[in-house]
């Protein structure tokens, strides 16, 4: 390499480094719209059953924290989360197409008015006391839709079948199609039967949150 070849790549080299070392900047346009085809033919139809691992309403992502979408889609990809059809779509994935992805659905369906800091509605005395074991609004907060970090979900108001779902998938182990690795969630699902995990995500799908499905058109 020459002298002057030599003084070129040094002078380049912070630059390469910055672009290396900034984060992806996610879009909400036309090409995050694109790339959200492939997920409009589940969370796009409001109602929609999955059958794996058991009938369940797909989970309402619209209006979901970003930072949590990313964090999703990053652990079906890695394997982290276990899931077939999740895996599959989650494998391609670029960095960029996740952050695309996790911004637009973030964008849809903002809600006009804001929730109560706490929900209107208390659990019964049971409820509230396996609430109190889990310590569930030390992470998603008092409304169960402010969560402490945005990689965490925002739970109230989800379809309650899918949250049952959520939960035993964290108690399951060495299952190669269903199972989720996190461990905080796993040592907070594993102390509970799973009629009290489904007496849990009745509760907090009862309450008012800010998760929607928006429909699709089918003329794209």
């Amino acid at each position: 390499m020459t002298t002057s070849a030599f003084k070129i790549v040094s002078a380049l080299l912070p630059m390469w480094f910055a672009l290396a070392a900034a984060p992806v900047q996610a879009e909400t346009g036309q090409a995050s719209n694109s790339k959200a085809a492939m997920c409009i033919g589940c969370h796009g139809i409001p109602g929609y059953q999955a059958s794996f691992p058991e009938v369940h309403r797909v989970p309402m992502i619209s209006g979901q924290n970003a930072a949590y979408i990313a964090s999703a889609l990053k652990a079906y990809r890695k394997g982290d989360r276990k899931h077939p059809t999740m895996k599959g779509v989650a494998a391609p994935l670029s960095d960029q197409d996740i952050a695309d992805l996790s911004a637009f659905y973030e964008a849809q369906a903002p809600r006009t008015q804001p929730l109560p800091a706490t929900p209107a509605q208390p659990p019964s005395a049971h409820v509230g006391e396996l609430l109190k074991r889990a310590n569930c609004v030390s992470c998603h907060g008092e409304n169960f839709s402010k969560p402490i970090d945005p990689s965490y979900p925002k739970l109230a108001g989800q379809h309650p079948d899918y949250l049952y779902v959520a939960l035993k998938a964290y108690q399951t182990k060495g299952n190669p199609q269903v199972g989720r690795a996190n461990p905080i969630m796993g040592g907070m699902a594993l102390q509970f039967s799973h009629a009290e995990l489904k007496e849990l995500a009745q509760y907090i799908g009862s309450l008012p949150g800010e998760l929607r499905t928006v429909p699709q058109s089918r003329f794209r």
